[in-house]
């Protein structure tokens, strides 16, 4: 089993910053893939950007690539999201999660294809509101 617990959220304006932080607890030595999604009201929960954990190779949403950025400290057993230049349409649910496989990716391995039901793991998420 693994535990998540997310971070860091909270209310900026727009072109703001926030770091969110999932701490992870249990048999983190099985998560080979990690993820950020989000979940706006009303909307589809999305894929924000995920890290194979072994190599450390980061894939990110088009929406959001450039400005945030994916990493983990493995001595901490934390994953990250820095988010820069926050944007009104960045106002959501954000959660992490967790999962044993690699990151799913397209076939030429460049793109992560970012499906909630390959993450078993979830935390309860954190709000980020972005006004402007």
């Amino acid at each position: 089993q693994v535990q998540l617990v997310e971070s860091g959220g909270g209310s900026v304006q727009t072109g703001g910053s926030l770091r969110l932080s999932c701490a992870v607890s249990g048999s983190t030595d099985s998560c080979d893939c990690m993820g950020w999604f989000r979940q706006a009201p009303g909307k589809k929960r999305e894929g924000v950007a995920a890290i194979d954990t072994v190599g450390d190779t980061t894939y990110y949403a088009a929406s959001v690539k450039g400005r945030f950025t994916i990493s983990q400290d493995n001595a901490k057993n934390t994953l990250y999201l820095q988010m820069n230049s926050l944007k009104p349409e960045d106002t959501a649910m954000y959660y992490c999660a967790a999962q044993k496989s690699r990151c799913r990716k397209t076939i030429w391995g460049s793109s992560w294809i970012a499906i909630d039901t390959d993450f078993p793991y979830w935390g309860q998420g954190t709000q980020v509101t972005v006004s402007s």
